[in-house]
This record gives structure tokens, sequence and C-alpha cells, in this order.
């Protein structure tokens, strides 16, 4: 690991300010195969005891002003800023992608550090008129206690300080879950926090066996809100697991993105948001254009341009120069998707580009267009989590709304189309949480992040990305006299 600060690769979990636990799980190089590092896997009395920690740090850090919280999340911002090349280096060791892409997520992941550390500030209450001339009503926000956030492995920075960054800003603290493919950017960051002086128990992370810490994170009634980026299977499980103790869920789940094109969209423009939208991360992201559909007077042009953008895409180890695309996290990913296509084409789907393991072998796999898929078929009622496009033709506005529609899936999508009008109305009537209109790039601080339909609930960023950890206090002052 050629780190120019190599205490930044940790091997040890970190609870209540001290490093903890005997690296046993192997973390691998999905480029290379080869093991990179250790991790402990924490016990379920490993993960009380951190639980414990975080409640007894809540008391102190609850009762900081605003502007300390945030002079803390500053510091720690300066110490990650100064350390982003180690960042992004951990970042495409341990997850793959591209290390360009490992910079823009480093600059990503401080932007909700930014944002927060002044949002802190802004956590108004109000009065409300009273209901009588003696009383007096006001409503107040307070911190919820520990936050439990279980983290996924395609964004190993950002996912977390999408979750932290509000959490402790609001004042609370947090037992912090790292997906096991990718634990080390998580301990990259709090020893960073460490360096900062945030003091012991605010921040914690635990590595180790999921569905154990899990149950542990789910049943502790200290903990008061699971906030979690992953799979709706799981977040399905995390409700049934937090129903006994009653729990606020922040749930950032599984996406069937549409991506719909008029014939009167600029090509460019539209070409260039799929490309983003759905070769980023290898495809490894919720909000990927899942379904691009085409508008059948444009179809074979807009064919012949994407197959043509994706043939200069250049597949390779992350950390080389002008790499495009790395490997996928794992075999099982890459046997997934193969059974995908399969399943495709076997119904009647075309292979245009790709459609095999690269030549590079391991988990490396060809960026792929697919022509004439149906809506039935698996690639369209699945996330596809690759590097592949499936590409689907309709005749008019109706139809593809009802088809962009027929999923349970309700994070993102995406109009590309010259009539302001028709953006409107396809944008009010797509039933998604975020919807690109003649724009690929949705994720931004400044916005909420989030979906409909069994793609989660709540929002992560902008002003709204603090409310789940809060609660809402009503005081009535009465038996004042004038």
């Amino acid at each position: 690991m050629k780190l120019q600060d190599s205490s930044l690769l940790r091997e040890q979990a970190y609870v209540d300010g001290q490093w903890v636990g005997c690296p046993s799980l192997p973390v691998f190089d999905p480029a290379t195969g080869s093991r990179i590092a250790s991790v402990p896997s924490l016990q379920r009395e490993d993960v009380k005891h951190a639980i414990r920690c975080a409640g007894a740090a809540f008391c102190s850090w609850s009762r900081l002003l605003a502007g300390e919280r945030a002079g803390f999340l500053r510091l720690w911002i300066d110490l990650i800023r100064k350390n982003k090349e180690d960042l992004a280096f951990l970042i495409t060791c341990e997850q793959g992608k591209p290390l360009s892409e490992s910079r823009d997520e480093v600059d990503y992941g401080v932007s909700f550090l930014e944002f927060y550390a002044e949002e802190a500030k802004r956590l108004y209450g109000e009065t409300i008129p009273p209901f009588r001339r003696s009383s007096r009503i006001v409503v107040t926000k307070e911190p919820l206690g520990v936050v439990a956030a279980i983290t996924p492995w395609n964004f190993p920075m950002a996912m977390i300080t999408r979750k932290i960054a509000p959490a402790l800003a609001a004042g609370c603290t947090v037992v912090c879950k790292p997906a096991i493919e990718t634990p080390l950017t998580a301990l990259a960051l709090v020893a960073l926090a460490e360096r900062a002086g945030i003091p012991p128990g605010v921040f914690n992370v635990v590595t180790g066996d999921a569905v154990q810490i899990g149950i542990e994170l789910t049943a502790n009634p200290l903990v008061k809100l699971i906030a979690f980026t992953g799979s709706t299977a799981v977040g399905k499980l995390l409700m049934n697991q937090s129903a006994s103790s009653v729990k606020r869920l922040l749930l950032e789940l599984g996406g069937n993105a549409p991506f719909i094109i008029f014939p009167d969209a600029d090509i460019d423009s539209a070409l260039s948001g799929v490309m983003f939208s759905k070769y980023r991360n290898m495809g490894q992201t919720c909000i990927s254009s899942n379904r691009i559909y085409v508008h059948e007077d444009i179809y074979e042009l807009f064919l012949e341009r994407l197959s043509y953008e994706v043939s200069k895409l250049k597949v390779g180890s992350g950390g080389l120069e002008g790499v495009d695309q790395g490997p996928l996290i794992s075999q099982s990913a890459l046997i997934r998707l193969e059974q995908q296509i399969k399943s495709s084409v076997d119904q009647g789907a075309q292979i245009v580009k790709g459609g095999c393991r690269h030549s590079l072998g391991g988990t490396f796999f060809e960026p792929t267009v697919l022509r004439d898929v149906r809506d039935e078929m698996r690639i369209a009622c699945e996330e596809i989590f690759g590097p592949v496009a499936p590409v689907l033709c309709f005749s008019d506005e109706a139809d593809v709304i009802a088809r962009a529609n027929a999923t349970r899936s309700g994070l993102a999508a995406y109009i590309y189309s010259c009539n302001l009008s028709r953006c409107w109305r396809m944008a009010e009537e797509l039933e998604f949480g975020m919807v690109g209109i003649n724009e690929g790039r949705l994720s931004t601080e400044l916005a909420p992040f989030g979906g409909t339909k069994e793609s989660g609930i709540g929002r992560e960023g902008s002003r709204y990305g603090i409310e789940d950890y809060v609660n809402l206090k009503y005081m009535l002052f009465g038996g004042l006299s004038h």
C-alpha cells in the first residue's frame, strides 16, 4: 500500500477512542484478487460495548454549542483534504473504481461535512400562536441519540460522510458498520476524525459479520436511528428487526432508473448523460440508468452512437492512468451479471457491444450494450449493478410513462427532451424521488437524495437531510400573566 501517510492503513476497529480487535477478515483488491489488509471480526458483545460508549459520549457531545461541533467538523475537513490522495488510493485499492473517480468521491464526501458544519447552526425551532392568552407554544429540535450507520461498498467514503455529517452536526453520536468489502476507507476516516480531536465515543467504527452486527444494532434500545444504504432486501430485513424497539429508519435502497430519450432531445447531451449515469463506477450505483428508453424515430441512430462511445472505454486496474472502467466488486457480482445477460439474450435481446468477461480476467467485464430489450426481461426488471446498458424502444409519451413506472423501485429517473411542457409533465408523472431533466448527474449535497416506493424512506443531503437526526419537542408554557 503506497500511502504517503502509512498510518492511515488501519487493521483494527475503533471504539471509544481505542483501536481494538485482532485482524482476521481479509480485504481484497478486486483488480488483482490479492489481499491488501485484514480487519477484526467483532462479536456481538463488542458491538454492544461500542453502543454503550456512544451512548455515554452523547451526553457531552449533544450539549456542545452547534458552532463547537461545527469546529470539530471543519478540523476534520482540513485533514481529509490534506490526505486526499491517500484516501482516493485506498478507495481504488479496495473498491476498484478508477483513481479519478475516487478523487471525485473524496470531494463529494467532504461536501457533506462542509454543508452540515454550517447547517448545525440552522436547526431552528419555532413559536406557534397560542390557543389561550396565558399560554405560549414553543417547538425545539433535539438530537436523537445514538445513530447506527450501515454503509455499502460502492461509495466507501461518500456514503459514510452523508450519514455521519448530519448526525454529528445535530449532536448525535455514531456507531458505523462499513461494508466488509471496503472497511479501510472508513477506518482511515475515523483515524483522521481522531486527529481532529473528535472526542472518544462520538464516532465509532465496527467491523465483522454483517448479520451479527446488524442484529445488535437493530435490537439495542440505545440506538435510536438506523441509517442504511444498500439493497431493498436487506432494508426490509432491517425494518423487521427494528420493529421490536420502534426505531426510526433512514433507508436508501435499490433503484431501477429509466432513462428516457425523445426524438427532439439534444443527442450529444443525452449520450453524455447515459455514459456518465450508466458507466460511472462500472455501473455499480443505485441511480445508474437501468432501462434506457429511446424513441423509435431515433432508436437506430442512438444505438450506433452509444456503441461507438462504449467502444472507447478503457478497461483496467483503477490505479492506472486513463482507465475508465475497473473491475466489478466480486465474482458473485460477475456471475449475476452474466446470468442477467444470458436470460435476456435467450428471450430475444441482442448484444451490440461487449457482453463477456474481459480478457484481463478476474472480475473485469466488457462494457456492454444490449438492444431489443423488453420490459419483462430479467435485465429490465432487476437492478443491474454492472456496465450493461439495456436499450428499449418506445413510441409515445403515455406508453413510456406507464412502462417506466411499472416497477417497485422509485429512486431516480431521467428525461431528455427540448420540449419544456413535456419535461414538466413527465417529471410530475414519473413515480420517482429524483428526476434528472436533460441532466445525468443528480448527486449533490445541496439537494435531497432518496426515493419512493421500495427505494427507501427519508432523504439524505440538503437541509432536509438533518431532520431524521432530531426529535421535535413541543413545550407549552402556561400561567403567563399580562
